[in-house]
């Protein structure tokens, strides 16, 4: 049904006019630098609002004709604007480059829709309308990627020859998916949370999710669009990364481009992922850049500029990663997303089935009294146990990363995951009692209690391999 709608909407979009990217007002800057607006065209022919940076006596000197320029592309988020971007942009055209930020797409781009092919023909668009821009000099034009611009800007550089250079930072080399379950992880390591929760549940939920196509490019291989690149590249990442795993990701991209002679990779002490300081070891991200990042980019670009791009090398301090990532394959069918929730509903048929049906005697006067009351905790201990743990699981992935909120954290488990442990084992050790039960009585059941209580069991024998599967039952 999604794909029909959202093939739906691509056809109505063939019969309007280019929709327009979100447009932000036009950002305010310093004295000393000069702003121009610009519009272009992304994939799609959707139109695409931006604002050119230079220095202002620059900008009216016919003697600086022929400047470098950089269009810089954004990390994750929906319509980010340009200010998103306007501090390093303002470090970027003080140190002598033409730099071009502009609005992100929200059109085709949201928390369960994105391409990254989409996404690196935007930044093309905006490279060509720089290129054109008065003092630029079309052979001199690059990109600039963050986070998630670490995937998109190399993909651009990929296609086009019209990129003369890329930097990147906080980039990945690992697929997505992977990227976002350390994240995640290592956010609630960071809290204090260990075993089941963070070191299987969390990774079966964004596999489960990803299966279910809510969560975009999951697998997308940054790889074959590196190795392709001859352009010279500087990747500079923070040594307190917690969105990027620091250690990983500097060694994939070295291999990728190992053919290429002018990739240069630094790491800035006492930084984030954007490299900003942090005073926190990344969890608080600063509005001041991490001293020497803007002098590092605009050296480096100035040299390319003039033909002398710095051969292949790395500096500064190792960054650091408590732990590692792990490879996040997609679900065998027992484990997709379908699987889940046709066990889903199996459980809320199950247990819901039990209390209704007793309910509905009661109120024509027939009641009778359960073979166990191990009965009524199985279905209410199963039923909050399924809910009570989705329920969970996603808030942490919609709070989690570097800033992980997992409450209250007793012997390495959050209170609420401790108590739908508790809760999970209860409501085991009560499906065994009422098997017990149901075996001793059985024969004086009516066929209608016996295809209750059969229905219940069905959902407590089912519930064992769930819970251990999310981790319910394992330590």
């Amino acid at each position: 049904m999604r794909r029909i709608l959202l093939a739906v909407a691509a056809l109505g979009l063939l019969a309007v006019p280019p929709v327009s990217a979100s447009s932000g007002a036009p950002p305010g800057v310093p004295s000393d630098l000069k702003a121009a607006e610009v519009d272009f065209h992304g994939e799609g022919g959707l139109a695409m609002h931006g604002t050119v940076l230079t220095k202002a006596t620059e900008a009216t000197n016919e003697a600086t004709a022929g400047r470098p320029g950089v269009v810089l592309v954004h990390g994750a988020g929906t319509g980010v604007p340009r200010t998103k971007l306007l501090g390093e942009a303002v470090e970027f055209a003080r140190r002598g480059m033409v730099v071009l930020i502009y609005d992100k797409r929200a059109t085709g781009y949201s928390l369960f829709q994105r391409s990254y092919s989409q996404l690196a023909d935007d930044a093309l668009g905006a490279v060509a309308a720089l290129r054109v821009q008065p003092g630029v000099d079309p052979a001199k034009v690059g990109v600039w990627g963050l986070s998630e611009g670490g995937w998109v800007a190399p993909l651009a550089a990929s296609r086009s020859r019209d990129v003369a250079f890329v930097v990147v930072v906080g980039a990945n080399g690992l697929p997505p998916l992977r990227q976002q379950t350390w994240a995640v992880a290592a956010g609630l390591r960071k809290a204090g949370v260990t075993g089941s929760l963070v070191d299987r549940a969390e990774l079966n939920l964004y596999r489960t999710i990803a299966d279910g196509g809510l969560f975009p490019e999951p697998y997308y291989d940054p790889v074959p669009p590196l190795a392709s690149i001859r352009q010279p590249v500087l990747a500079i990442w923070g040594t307190h990364d917690l969105l990027t795993p620091p250690k990983e990701s500097p060694p994939i991209f070295s291999r990728a481009l190992g053919g290429n002679k002018h990739y240069v990779a630094h790491f800035f002490p006492g930084a984030d992922h954007a490299a900003h300081l942090t005073p926190d070891g990344g969890v608080t991200r600063l509005p001041e850049l991490a001293p020497g990042y803007a002098d590092l980019v605009g050296s480096w670009v100035g040299e390319v500029a003039a033909g002398r791009p710095p051969t292949t090398r790395s500096s500064g301090p190792a960054p650091t990663q408590d732990s590692l990532t792990v490879p996040v394959d997609p679900p065998a069918w027992w484990e997709s997303a379908a699987a889940q929730l046709v066990a889903l509903a199996l459980f809320l048929v199950a247990f819901t089935a039990y209390p209704v049906v007793a309910l509905v005697r009661r109120l024509r006067g027939g009641s009778r009294p359960p073979v166990s009351r191990a009965a009524r905790l199985l279905s209410a201990g199963g039923l909050v146990s399924v809910l009570g743990s989705f329920c969970y699981l996603f808030y942490l992935v919609m709070t989690g990363g570097k800033l992980a909120a997992p409450g209250p954290v007793l012997l390495g488990r959050p209170l609420v995951w401790l108590a739908l442990q508790v809760l999970a084992v209860v409501s085991v050790v009560a499906a065994a009692r009422t098997a017990l039960a149901w075996r001793r009585t059985r024969a004086s059941l009516d066929r209608g209690e016996r295809v209750r209580l059969g229905l219940l069991l069905t959902g407590g024998a089912l519930f064992v391999p769930w819970a251990l599967y999310w981790g319910l039952l394992l330590p």
